[in-house]
């Protein structure tokens, strides 16, 4: 990756509803602007996502988005829906980025919201990078919190079900929710910790300590975590397939998509649909990666993928 570096700018913007959101600027305050979507929802940015393009061509936008990392109120799920996040994007791409069109880059959940941003606004995006490709599905969520991902790793997914009572395992999203959204702190801590290592156990083709250690404090458990569940709860606030049925908007945008073959979070069983939705945008199936990011095939792809647009 490129050297590490610190926001030359940063402060909060207010929305009208309640949220303060965090919001970072890096690299040359001349350079071609660039905004990038972390993953969860309920993640939140981290340094390294900064070293991912080069800091003496780009202008990069870094924000945490509703509920998470530096934006408060933290883990709140009061006005935070994907339609909220699209509105945010564009606030800052006017009011802070100060761009008329930028890069949007987006990993993961990261890649749901950039598709999601694009279709609504495409006017304002001047390319895509994808990475770990996640239409939000019923079929996908399915896969990794309820049957499918489970086959694979039999012994973490005990620990996943470990705090939810087998009557109630039919539907484990919603019955994560009842948890994550209940008065019983002590239940929801213990469901926060089980949503959140079982992701961060799986989300690599080797597993590193880095990775198992992610949202490894309560409350950052705990916003990821819900959020996350409160937005699988909801589908996305989207109608189901509504980014691949709509991935046409995305004809005159160039675009790279960047898939782990092994990628277990989500599968390349989206990344394909997308390709072939939106046949126009370069697509790179790695043989040896998994989901996370850092994964060296990956993120090898990646950085060729900001330094082909800068």
């Amino acid at each position: 990756m490129y050297p590490e570096i610190q926001p030359y700018e940063h402060g909060f913007l207010s929305t009208e509803d309640g949220h303060e959101i965090y919001w970072e600027l890096c690299g040359n305050p001349k350079g071609k602007p660039a905004v990038f979507l972390h993953g969860g929802p309920g993640s939140g940015c981290s340094a390294a996502h900064r070293r991912l393009f080069n800091p003496e061509r780009y202008k990069v936008l870094l924000f945490d988005q509703r509920g998470c990392g530096r934006s408060t109120p933290h883990s709140s799920l009061e006005n935070n829906t994907t339609w909220h996040l699209v509105a945010d994007i564009e606030r800052l791409r006017g009011e802070v980025l100060e761009a008329e069109k930028s890069l949007v880059f987006g990993g993961s959940w990261g890649s749901t919201l950039a598709l999601a941003y694009a279709q609504t606004h495409p006017q304002h995006v001047s390319e895509l990078i994808l990475r770990g490709i996640f239409g939000l599905r019923e079929s996908e969520v399915h896969w990794f919190y309820q049957e499918g991902a489970s086959w694979l790793f039999p012994d973490l997914w005990e620990q996943y079900l470990a705090p939810i009572p087998a009557a109630e395992r039919g539907d484990l999203v919603a019955a994560y929710h009842k948890r994550l959204t209940g008065s019983d702190r002590g239940a929801q801590i213990e469901a926060a910790h089980a949503w959140t290592r079982w992701e961060n156990q799986t989300i690599s083709l080797l597993p590193k300590e880095s990775h198992k250690q992610a949202h490894s404090d309560d409350a950052s458990a705990l916003a990821f975590a819900r959020i996350e569940n409160h937005y699988f709860v909801n589908k996305g606030f989207m109608e189901e397939g509504q980014l691949l049925r709509n991935a046409h908007i995305l004809q005159d945008i160039p675009g790279i998509i960047i898939q782990g073959r092994y990628d277990c979070c989500t599968p390349t069983r989206t990344a394909w649909d997308l390709h072939k939705a939106w046949p126009q945008a370069e697509f790179h199936l790695v043989p040896d990666a998994g989901h996370a990011f850092d994964d060296p095939g990956i993120l090898a792809k990646l950085l060729a993928a900001t330094d082909q647009f800068m």
